[in-house]
């Protein structure tokens, strides 16, 4: 399992050589980078957070195809496969979670998207977070939590469930 301290990812002036060395290393794994798709679903029309968020994960070395706002579960899945990502991202503000991410994975169980991580953030009470984790849901980040937690996230899960 590679194991990436959190604390690495952002960059400055002292820790530029760990900053650029995880990045070479995580292309390493995959001999390309992260494809991570991030998403609005439903009527949300709150998208900062989801910029914030891809710009970080494009800075960590991703690459980040952002769909805009209004999609729909079936788009997000469609996108994801015509863009053969390693995680899906969605942002969601609206209280729609326990509608939009059931819809999400029922779409990629049909799409055969076994090895795919879907993950996202938003406001999302503990008690759905657990639901949707035993549907197969990832981590779901609440607001407050650091770029640097979920960077790691999404490189640890990527490197330990994609082999190239």
């Amino acid at each position: 399992m590679l194991e990436i301290d959190p604390r690495s990812i952002f960059l400055s002036d002292q820790n530029q050589y760990i900053y650029i060395n995880l990045i070479f290393t995580m292309s390493k794994v995959l001999n390309r980078p992260i494809r991570v798709l991030v998403a609005k679903v439903g009527l949300d029309g709150h998208d900062r957070g989801a910029k914030v968020i891809a710009t970080s994960l494009r800075d960590a070395g991703m690459e980040v195809i952002y769909t805009g706002l209004r999609q729909t579960p079936e788009m997000v899945v469609n996108t994801a496969l015509q863009e053969d990502v390693d995680a899906i991202g969605i942002s969601i503000l609206s209280g729609a979670h326990m509608t939009v991410f059931p819809k999400i994975i029922q779409f990629m169980k049909e799409k055969q998207l076994d090895d795919v991580l879907l993950t996202g953030g938003g406001i999302i009470p503990e008690s759905d977070r657990r639901k949707l984790a035993e549907i197969g849901v990832g981590e779901l980040f609440p607001p407050g939590t650091t770029m640097a937690s979920i960077v790691a996230y999404i490189q640890n899960w990527v490197a330990e469930n994609r082999n190239f």
